[in-house]
């Protein structure tokens, strides 16, 4: 059949709503840059114009142009070898949107979707199609499903009001004032409009989205919301990391093993906790300083800016500044924890370490006769603060900015125990801190905890413990743990994910 056929019927066989979805996921805003074969049109007029005039005119004519235009690059894209290319990202981001949509055409060369992620060198975990979406957009796309299409046009009227951000924007007139969200597919173009035009104005991003947050605040509740939905629902659903489906992040597993008994059930543990939380995992017993230099270029390929978190286990022995590695040498704590958030391909999503050494030699024992021979051997702080809002200062959108942001934000670092003491350990199961934090964790998959909420219980349960050291004194005493952290988002647990099964169901 001749390809021009094919792809008018493909185009037909779509729905109004999944033909905007298919070009909001398609025109995702981040695209690495800069890149090879990135000097072509504008992306600014390349994703708004199409939504403008599709709302403006009430039909989809410069969509399905958009679609039969990408379509036909694929098609004559030949996949260079060792290069990756922007056309590599945008083939796969597509490939895995009509996946997800379950639209994808049927005379889609697969086969270069191979060769495209044997370029990124991606493992057969990491080729589900989950990972090539963008968790962001997922929400962005749930965010849009909950509003009435009343809701959508009050958030358009919203922004409309805001002369000095629409000022000299030819697309913002295209749509006009007034518009009629009600056609299907309509809502969902005005909305993916206004989402990619806070993004190309940086007002929101993946962390920020503050801007978009007062948007919705200002509908009326009673008319724009779904059945069973609330604004308040709503906005809620933007203030947690983005991390749908799966994988819900890459894990890394550091473990010294000569010296430390217990070491490969510390291992197993959290390996089996990263795995049961769906993420991907990758272990390094007895690391050295090369060994993370090798990791850390590792992590900075371009696969990896396809995953939605981070989280590292680094276990060993430690004193009050510095970590033991396995060849003797020492690395200092604060290098280790520094380094890391400078990697460009985890910037705005949530880096987790739990760092589980001793930080001293101290110990909070415990004296008196009801204590001698009771051992788990076998005060929790909250260094963190909420800003208070003035509420009668003015915060204009000019004094704002969310292009620059600090190396560490977005990062938690949770401390098997408190500075100048010791982390405590069972001869056979080694650390208890990793011991219990898997066992809490496993315990509120499901449940909709957030990672702080576990840590905190962590704090409580760890510090219930009554421990022994393990020389001749045989002293009895509580281990206190903590955490840092820097997260401008909650990052909830995920749901049990099942890698090799596919979970999704269509979207509408």
């Amino acid at each position: 059949m001749d390809e021009v056929i094919q792809v008018t019927q493909w185009l037909s066989s779509i729905t109004p709503r999944k033909k905007a979805k298919l070009f909001f996921f398609t025109t995702h805003a981040d695209t690495p840059s800069p890149m090879v074969g990135s000097n072509d049109v504008d992306t600014h007029e390349e994703t708004q114009l199409p939504l403008a005039t599709t709302v403006a005119l009430h039909n989809f004519k410069n969509i399905d142009e958009f679609l039969k235009k990408k379509v036909n690059t694929f098609s004559c894209y030949n996949v260079i070898e060792n290069e990756i290319t922007k056309t590599d990202y945008e083939y796969l981001r597509f490939y895995s949107a009509c996946k997800y949509l379950d639209v994808v055409p049927p005379f889609l060369d697969l086969e270069k979707i191979s060769a495209i992620q044997n370029k990124f060198e991606m493992t057969d975990e990491e080729r589900d199609y989950r990972l090539l979406l963008d968790s962001a957009d997922l929400v962005l796309e749930k965010v849009c499903d909950s509003l009435e299409p009343a809701g959508v046009s009050q958030m358009w009227t919203a922004l409309r009001k805001d002369r000095n951000l629409i000022r000299g924007v030819k697309t913002i007139d295209i749509i006009g004032f007034f518009v009629d969200p009600n056609p299907t597919g309509i809502k969902e173009c005005l909305f993916f409009f206004i989402v990619r035009f806070l993004q190309k104005a940086d007002k929101i991003n993946r962390v920020n989205t503050n801007r978009l947050e007062r948007l919705i605040a200002q509908c009326d509740e009673s008319s724009s919301c779904e059945e069973g939905k609330t604004i308040d629902f709503i906005i809620d659903s933007l203030r947690f990391y983005p991390t749908e489906l799966y994988p819900f992040g890459f894990c890394l597993i550091m473990c010294v093993i000569e010296g430390r008994d217990g070491a490969m059930q510390e291992i197993e543990k959290t390996m089996e906790i990263s795995r049961h939380l769906g993420m991907i995992t990758h272990t390094e017993k007895n690391p050295t300083k090369e060994t993370i230099e090798l990791v850390k270029k590792e992590l900075m390929k371009p696969k990896y800016q396809f995953y939605s978190s981070f989280a590292c286990w680094f276990m060993s022995h430690g004193d009050s500044n510095s970590m033991v590695l396995a060849d003797g040498e020492t690395i200092e704590r604060e290098w280790f924890l520094t380094s890391f958030p400078d990697i460009s391909t985890f910037q705005l999503k949530p880096q987790v370490f739990f760092m589980v050494s001793c930080r001293g030699a101290n110990k909070f024992s415990l004296k008196g006769d009801e204590f001698e021979g009771q051992s788990a051997t076998c005060d929790y702080y909250d260094i963190g603060s909420a800003l208070i809002r003035n509420r009668m200062l003015d915060i204009t959108d000019s004094v704002r900015d969310i292009s620059y942001v600090q190396p560490m934000m977005d990062t938690l670092v949770a401390y098997s125990t408190i500075l100048d003491h010791l982390s405590g350990r069972a001869n056979t199961h080694g650390s208890i801190y990793v011991d219990r934090a898997c066992v809490l964790m496993s315990e509120n998959i499901s449940r909709g905890r957030s990672l702080t909420e576990i840590l905190e219980h962590l704090s409580q349960d760890l510090h219930e413990i009554l421990q022994e050291t393990m020389d001749e004194d045989r002293i009895v005493y509580k281990q206190a743990c903590h955490y840092d952290s820097f997260f401008r988002k909650t990052l909830k647990l995920p749901y049990t994910r099942h890698p090799k099964e596919d979970v999704h169901s269509a979207p509408q």
